[in-house]
């Protein structure tokens, strides 16, 4: 079949008229044709969708100002459409300003900052706004009110697409009740299908931002939820870029766009954890690979048919005698008193010792003499280079390797340096290397019957490279660098290779561990929580930080499959689970490990429980522009992983624990069943008086035995402690007569009761008796904590 596409040379003016066609769109315009790519895909996900995108934008505003969030979210119905209104306590915004943020996509203050924001493209709230228009026909009404600020700014406007510019309808000045913040009223097409997803964005959200306040009102239900601490998120630092995460096109972007000359400076004023010492490091680094390092040879000794001495005289002419043989000695010592030299080394001696020379003897050893020694010398050095490369693959192959073979290798990687006829310095970088052993290797091989594998080979490369050195040479300038792709490349390699601590987290605010446990706990009523907060790592020139909780049991609902909250930078992910990185890595882990079922081995675990998962960081690599789902980055993964086991550990210490006390219990409740009627027996058989079972059930089942035995007003509370492990607890013996002479504790006086208290410490096997003195008619009732009721027995006489 032929194409369209083939008949396109056929007529004159074909290419101008497809040119004539050719038009751009405004981002509104495009937005307004693939409004499911901001999550506006069905009538059920835009409402949810326009709630998120206002309330992150409250919460944004609030912790900005140093505001605790009082967020207000309302849905009703209005004929054919539902009208949402969102509201906050927030600083207000500038009367020039809110038509540009309501009314511009792509417009917004954050999208250069390496700063943690939820919102970050500008985009959010002003697709609500363009969804809003498309589906009702009706402008936002957009009341604000700054602090200080008599009356509000009052505007309803829409966004015209073709410009993607606010076009306003209405602008005015209102009165308003709050004293600063922000409302905002869209009426759109929707419907409560997704109740459950919108329930779940705003519990979650209460959640991980627990310093917040939240009240919904919905067509059928009200929710409130608190806040349970007054303690904002830490104030976030805008940080430069971290060398470890910047990819190539990047880099030479910043290469070109740098005032700096230097790479030394580059790298200080462009990055951030790089002083003068890391530079230096990235720098050898490069010069590695820009230059290649150079071989150290072992020098000629004096006894050896090499005469360095002799050789550098020779080099040298009208210098005078005296002069010259000085000149030629010390250059001799220094280098034979070298264990390996390089050539720029022998350079380096070489210029050191003509400018003592220099001075002592009121001579000139210029450029030229001076480089005809550094000739001369490196001759000498480099005469035999055999016998020093056998050493080094000797010792770097196994002493199974035949000695001739291994002669065969040191001899044909000693000719690849000799046959270096563009660089007589012996300069290699790793790369040409490791070939040079390989096809060294495979000759020897090949022509000596012998075999060097890839460990070998490897081995080998190393022992070499380690003996090499950083050549001293001047990098290039920065703008050269970026004027070559492959220079960059090395400038970026080296730098990635680098140790370079991690960023600053002060352009982070993560949670932290004990709030992710508060906002658990505050709207999970739970058996158990634990929480993790990782430290920060890279990504793409970006930090991040991870943090996992866990709830499990108590009134969490145990619905087969465990429920999992993801979190962005504060901000609950509803939508696309299946595509999110951290569901994969919630699945990938092998939960029965950890005490969860999990049918197949893999899969989200069952059991009542809730497993959170929070990134921060100051750019979230979402999969689209809905920000629904985390992509599939590895050290997001890996940090997802590791926090989520941290948190894990606890559980599975618990659910052990749990476990033992509930084998505590059934083993105890049989011999509370055999051992009455064994005592029964035996007082029967011996005539004796009924032995007590609660002391004889303690000791068997080595428990902390609490006893108290009263006798004319004398009151005894006796620790017998039958584990082999210390026990520290907390006794109470709650009173209704003052009591006296109240050993080793304290007593408080509370509505007409004392409170008798002791916190004592008894080691195993041993037993403690606290005493104290009580009228005969008053009553007492003791309680005992710090140790767990399986683990306790409490008697009273």
């Amino acid at each position: 079949m032929t194409s369209y596409q083939s008949h396109l040379g056929d007529g004159e003016g074909i290419a101008e008229e497809l040119a004539e066609s050719q038009q751009s769109i405004s981002i509104a315009e495009f937005f307004e044709k693939n409004k499911h790519m901001l999550g506006f895909d069905s009538e059920a996900r835009a409402l949810v969708t326009a709630v998120k995108e206002a309330v992150d934008n409250a919460l944004d505003a609030t912790e900005e100002a140093g505001i605790l969030p009082d967020i207000y979210v309302e849905i009703e119905e209005a004929g054919d459409y539902y009208r949402l209104v969102v509201e906050d306590n927030g600083p207000g915004i500038t009367k020039a300003q809110i038509p540009k943020i309501f009314g511009k996509l792509l417009y917004g203050s954050r999208f250069h900052k390496r700063e943690q924001n939820r919102g970050q493209q500008g985009i959010g709230i002003s697709a609500a706004v363009l969804y809003s228009q498309l589906t009702s026909g009706k402008p936002a009404k957009i009341t604000s009110r700054t602090q200080g600020s008599a009356e509000a700014e009052y505007f309803e406007l829409i966004i015209d697409t073709d410009t993607n510019e606010p076009e306003i309808s209405e602008e005015a000045t209102t009165s308003w009740e709050r004293p600063h913040g922000t409302r905002i009223e869209l009426e759109m097409e929707g419907n409560m299908r997704a109740r459950q997803q919108l329930h779940d964005y705003i519990k979650h959200t209460a959640v991980v931002n627990p310093h917040a306040r939240i009240e919904m009102v919905e067509p059928d239900e009200h929710f409130k939820y608190e806040r349970a601490t007054d303690q904002l998120p830490d104030e976030t630092e805008e940080i430069r870029p971290h060398p470890h995460g910047v990819e190539l096109g990047t880099l030479i972007k910043m290469l070109d766009a740098t005032d700096s000359y230097s790479v030394s400076g580059f790298l200080q004023g462009e990055f951030t954890r790089v002083g003068q010492k890391t530079s230096d490091s990235v720098i050898d680094n490069f010069r590695d690979r820009h230059f290649g390092r150079e071989m150290r040879w072992r020098p000629p000794q004096s006894h050896e048919d090499a005469d360095v001495a002799s050789a550098v005289e020779d080099a040298v002419a009208n210098k005078g005698a005296d002069a010259t043989a000085e000149f030629a000695s010390e250059v001799a010592d220094r280098i034979q008193n070298t264990e390996r030299i390089a050539h720029s080394k022998v350079a380096e001696n070489v210029d050191d010792v003509a400018d003592d020379i220099e001075d002592e003897y009121g001579t000139t050893f210029g450029e030229t003499v001076r480089e005809n020694a550094v000739e001369a010398a490196w001759e000498q050095v480099t005469a035999e280079l055999t016998s020093d490369i056998y050493t080094l693959v000797d010792e770097a192959t196994t002493k199974r390797k035949d000695d001739a073979h291994v002669q065969g290798l040191a001899e044909r990687i000693a000719t690849k340096f000799e046959n270096r006829t563009d660089d007589s310095r012996h300069r290699v970088t790793h790369k040409d290397l490791t070939a040079y052993v390989g096809k060294a290797a495979d000759d020897t091989e090949e022509f000596d019957d012998a075999t060097f594998g890839e460990k070998a080979r490897e081995n080998v490369v190393e022992a070499l490279w380690t003996r090499m050195e950083t050549v001293p040479d001047d990098v290039p300038h920065v703008h050269d660098i970026a004027s070559e792709r492959d220079t960059a490349s090395e400038l970026l390699e080296a730098m990635r290779e680098t140790d370079i601590i991690s960023p600053p987290t002060d352009c982070l605010s993560p949670i932290s561990a004990d709030l992710v446990e508060a906002g658990l706990t505050k709207e999970y009523d739970a058996d158990f929580y634990a929480a993790a907060t990782r430290d920060a790592s890279v990504h793409g020139g970006d930090p991040f930080i991870v943090e996992a909780g866990i709830a499990y049991g108590g009134d969490v609902e145990d619905g087969g499959k465990a429920e999992v909250m993801r979190f962005a930078n504060r901000v609950p992910l509803v939508y696309q689970r299946g595509a999110c990185a951290t569901t994969d890595v919630v699945k990938g882990i092998n939960w029965r490990n950890y005490g969860l079922d999990q049918p197949g081995g893999s899969g989200i675990p069952n059991g009542p429980a809730v497993i959170m998962v929070h990134i921060a960081s100051t750019n979230v690599p979402f999969t689209s522009e809905s920000k629904d789902a985390v992509a599939n980055i590895p050290e997001i993964e890996d940090e997802i992983e590791l926090a989520i086991r941290e948190a894990a550990r606890d559980l599975k210490s618990f659910l052990n624990k749990r476990r033992s006390m509930q084998q505590r219990r059934e083993k105890e409740n049989k011999l509370a069943t055999i051992l009455p009627e064994m005592a029964e027996k035996i007082s029967r058989v011996t005539g004796n008086e009924p032995l007590d079972i609660d002391d004889t059930m303690a000791r068997i089942m080595n428990n902390v035995l609490v006893e108290r035995q009263r006798e004319n007003g004398s009151v005894e509370v006796v620790v017998e402690n039958n584990a082999d492990t210390n026990a520290d607890i907390e006794i109470t013996d709650i009173v209704t007569a003052e009591p006296d002479a109240v050993e080793e504790g304290t007593v408080v006086e509370m509505d007409g009761e004392w409170f008798v208290k002791w916190s004592p410490t008894v080691g195993g096997g041993e037993t403690a008796t606290l005493s104290y003195s009580l009228p005969g008619d008053a009553e007492c009732s003791i309680s005992v904590d710090g140790i767990e009721d399986e683990k306790l027995t409490v008697t009273d006489q």
